[in-house]
């Protein structure tokens, strides 16, 4: 079991930088990178090792744990009716992340929940698809992974190759639905594009707890998907609207990042506002993007988000998102 964002921060440094994180590897550099990257030159080049990976597990509450490893945070429920999880990674490390949660209960995955279609979220329904998980997500998201598409990371480009049919969610909604599992309910929801146009915020109530998928980065500052329909006002949205559904005792896990808590979260909106308030402004002056990255928008928050500078282009995509 861990605790601690600086655990983390020191054991998954490469994990978080590919969804948006705080440092860019000397050899990835927009220039270099006019064509978009597969699965495999964006493991060379950010350094992964699936072999070596190691999964860590978190208990957040009885019956549900959070596992960290190469990708975005896995929410896993447990109890008499099975294991349900919320993202699930590579397959290349789902023997390691099946194990971390037969250590804890489980035994075999019967659902898995994707919070959006991007790859360190959701590669692993390769594996688990095939094994007869059954896979849940938003429409929009199950969309974006039969098409497949380029995922413009700003610093570099990385193609998502279309998921075959079994890897592929056999149960979507629009704006929300509930799971009866584990003695309790969990509601999923869609607030508004924001992170992607197909985002999922998953709620469990039994525990009072909530995974925001990569529409809440603890991590550092986020990555907006503005070619897969999101925008800084759908992710201010989309967090506010979470509020309206949680109190001051949820535990929040994030995409990315520590599990956290209600205050986080708003200190988090409040960023988000204080930033497109100021680049929004700068907008209406005629500033170009690189004035407005002069400026530094985001400078007094950076010793809570790291430098903006190494994050995957937060100002570039709330500038493009606001001029679009």
């Amino acid at each position: 079991m861990i605790n601690g964002k600086n655990y983390l921060m020191k054991i998954f440094p490469l994990a978080f930088v590919i969804t948006f994180m705080a440092f860019i590897p000397s050899n990835l550099k927009a220039a270099d990178h006019e064509d978009a990257m597969n699965l495999d030159q964006v493991t060379h080049a950010f350094g992964w090792n699936f072999e070596e990976a190691e999964i860590q597990t978190q208990k957040v509450s009885e019956g549900l744990y959070v596992l960290f490893g190469v990708g975005g945070n896995i929410a896993v429920s447990i109890g008499d009716d099975g294991v349900l999880i919320v993202d699930d990674q590579f397959p290349q490390v789902m023997d390691k992340i099946q194990a971390a949660i037969s250590k804890v209960g489980g035994v075999a995955v019967d659902y898995a929940v994707n919070t959006h279609w991007h790859f360190d979220h959701a590669e692993g329904n390769n594996a688990l698809g095939p094994q007869g998980t059954k896979i849940v997500a938003h429409a929009n998201a199950r969309a974006d992974m039969a098409k497949g598409g380029v995922i413009n990371m700003v610093i570099a480009k990385y193609k998502q190759q279309p998921y075959p049919e079994k890897a592929l969610p056999v149960l979507t909604y629009d704006h929300g639905m509930q799971i009866y599992f584990n003695g309790g309910e969990i509601d999923l929801k869609n607030f508004a594009s924001a992170h992607t146009n197909g985002d999922t915020a998953v709620f469990f109530k039994k525990q009072n707890a909530v995974h925001l998928g990569d529409v809440f980065n603890n991590s550092g500052y986020p990555f907006i998907d503005v070619g897969s329909g999101g925008s800084i006002d759908g992710m201010i949205k989309f967090c506010e609207d979470t509020l309206k559904h949680i109190n001051e005792s949820t535990i929040v896990i994030p995409g990315h990042g520590p599990v956290t808590n209600t205050e986080t979260l708003k200190e988090y909106i409040s960023m988000l506002k204080t930033v497109r308030s100021r680049v929004a402004a700068l907008i209406e002056q005629g500033k170009t993007l690189q004035e407005i990255k002069d400026s530094k928008p985001t400078e007094d928050f950076d010793k809570i988000y790291g430098p903006e500078t190494g994050s995957l282009g937060f100002i570039n995509r709330v500038f493009t998102s606001l001029s679009e």
